[in-house]
């Protein structure tokens, strides 16, 4: 039996545009539109305009595009920039079955190294899908050690293996790129997003750039283990890691197609439980200007991080991390999206006085299940004696509850409207969408940044 290494490798070396399924292109298209999104909307964070500008001027030549600014940098540089800020506002997506969020840590580095050589847009997107499986597959063969962030770890080798494949390796340049972006790989909690430290942002960030230079070294000369996914993700970052695992149902439907799209502008683990909320809040007819009337809200889950339980947040990265403030922020004004964890409605002291009618009960489901197969239930017990109740199996946005294009393209728009106009997130619309016709990317790029 081949060695899961050589088989993933192969994978990645033999794919080409027209042997991918229309669906999995599709899916390319899609993921990029929603993940150009979420660097847009997040750029605009004052952190991350500093740290764009502070890039172009200390990592030169200026030669990739920092999303939504008009500066430019090395393409480690603006994989850096561009993938910090696709996270800061938790609307990245991500595939349940491993990876945590593989397009946000694949899809800058492969971009900017895209701009720089002037790929085309299908090799971009045949890149992006290969790369997509790698980060996945290695992320769901690892069982992760309990406060090991689902950011950063798989993203490294993933961005590799798209940038070999872009620019033509073959299966054995490959493998050795995996391993040596696997022994690069940083190690990242959950602590700091706990705590609302936004240093957390950076954990895609540092991996994008990771991947970028893994290439450049082995062309460089240097080596890595035979295997380094299995030393590093079955030592150190998890308690195990099992490659077979990583190439099963390898050449089946594409792990990209299999992703979800966040509709709730937080940390996922809190989405079956909200969805549940706008459930039974709908049931009840209840609308923000009565929260008053609501005497108690228990949510039910089967699994929970210890760290999403804690006190109320004095930040917004704490408070996307955090599921008694979603849920009474949700309640407390109709909405899930990035305003209401901003640092006025963190202050808004409805929300604050709802938040300790919250309670949470947590089950003894293994954590894997959970994360593959999120549920919650919900029950909001009124004043007056009613009670409504909602019980979520399957999130909306989610691989078994997909949501239709226009949703996407709506969510897209509502992100990049502020932070590159009406023009120019029309333009990058009618672009991505042709995306595969695109000779030079550059021309592509053109659309989304601020000129």
């Amino acid at each position: 039996m081949p060695h899961y290494l050589d088989t993933l490798s192969r994978f990645v070396a033999d794919a080409t545009f027209h042997s991918l399924p229309p669906s999995a292109i599709a899916a390319s298209r899609d993921v990029t539109l929603d993940t150009l999104g979420a660097i847009a909307s997040g750029m605009l964070e004052p952190e991350n305009l500093r740290l764009a500008e502070w890039t172009a001027e200390n990592m030169a030549p200026a030669e990739s595009t920092i999303i939504a600014t008009h500066h430019r940098a090395a393409a480690m540089g603006a994989a850096l920039v561009n993938a910090t800020a696709g996270v800061a506002l938790e609307m990245d997506e991500g595939n349940c079955f491993g990876g945590g969020h593989p397009a946000i840590h694949v899809l800058p580095g492969l971009l900017a190294v895209a701009e720089r050589d002037g790929a085309s847009g299908a090799d971009f997107l045949t890149a992006l899908v290969v790369g997509y499986e790698v980060t996945s597959r290695l992320g769901g063969a690892t069982v992760a050690r309990p406060n090991v962030h689902s950011h950063g770890h798989w993203g490294a080798p993933g961005t590799a293996a798209a940038i070999a494949k872009l620019r033509g390796m073959d299966a054995s340049d490959i493998r050795a790129v995996i391993n040596v972006a696997a022994s690069m790989s940083p190690a990242n909690t959950w602590t700091n997003a706990f705590a609302g430290a936004t240093v957390r942002n950076l954990y895609p960030g540092r991996s994008a750039m990771q991947g970028v230079m893994a290439v450049a070294l082995y062309e460089c000369g240097f080596t890595a283990l035979d295997d380094a996914p299995s030393d590093v993700y079955g030592t150190i970052l998890g308690d195990s890691f099992d490659g077979e695992a990583a190439v099963a149902g390898l050449g089946d439907e594409c792990r990209i197609e299999q992703n979800y799209f966040k509709l709730h502008a937080c940390c996922r683990y809190n989405h079956a439980t909200l969805d549940g909320v706008q459930d039974a809040a709908d049931c009840a007819r209840l609308s923000p200007d009565a929260v008053d009337d609501i005497d108690s809200v228990t949510v039910s889950v089967p699994w929970m991080l210890d760290g999403m339980l804690g006190d109320y947040p004095q930040n917004m990265l704490a408070a996307k991390f955090n599921l008694r403030y979603a849920v009474a922020a949700a309640l407390a004004t109709g909405r899930t999206d990035i305003t209401v964890f901003r640092t006025d409605s963190i202050a808004d002291p409805t929300i604050r006085a709802l938040f300790d009618r919250v309670s949470v009960q947590v089950g003894d489901a293994p954590q894997r299940q959970s994360v593959r197969d999120p549920s919650a239930s919900v029950e909001i017990r009124l004043r007056n004696g009613a009670v409504s109740r909602s019980r979520v199996r399957t999130i909306r946005g989610d691989y078994g509850k997909r949501i239709p294009r226009s949703e996407i393209v709506g969510k897209f728009q509502y992100l990049a409207i502020p932070a590159l106009g009406p023009q120019r997130t029309q333009q990058a619309l009618v672009r991505i969408e042709a995306l595969q016709d695109c000779a030079d990317i550059r021309g592509f790029i053109e659309g989304i940044y601020d000129a």
